[in-house]
């Protein structure tokens, strides 16, 4: 793994994502945990992203097995165009997927391993 400098980008999807995991650890009286999970993406992920963007795991590269999930698979492959990785990053309990473009990271969902999956309906109409 090479290390290069990028920028990193949030989506308003990735923002709502946070919410949703506020909401969800608030139902689990997990409160502080949320402070924590900010700290560590603005001070360890993000950092760590930036300098190693192709640090996750392909995303696109898994083999769904149900041909709703291919079929999903498919339409994101297309709608991100040869031109953007989507990568996968487990961290601890949380699972964030963002793209990388040449100069730039961009973070677009992320989810504590407990929620549901990814929607990408907000990402690409």
């Amino acid at each position: 793994m090479t290390a290069r400098r990028v920028t990193a980008k949030v989506t308003a999807n990735f923002e709502r994502n946070l919410r949703d995991i506020r909401s969800f650890l608030a139902s689990a009286g997990a409160e502080p945990e949320f402070d924590r999970l900010v700290a560590h993406l603005l001070d360890e992920v993000v950092a760590t992203v930036e300098q190693f963007p192709d640090l996750g795991t392909d995303f696109l590269a898994k083999s769904p097995l149900s041909v709703k999930g291919r079929a999903l698979f498919e339409r994101i492959a297309r709608q991100a165009g040869g031109r953007l990785s989507i990568r996968q990053l487990t961290d601890g309990e949380y699972i964030l997927l963002y793209a990388v473009e040449k100069d730039a990271v961009c973070f677009l969902a992320t989810r504590h391993h407990r929620q549901l999956s990814f929607d990408f309906t907000a990402h690409w109409p």
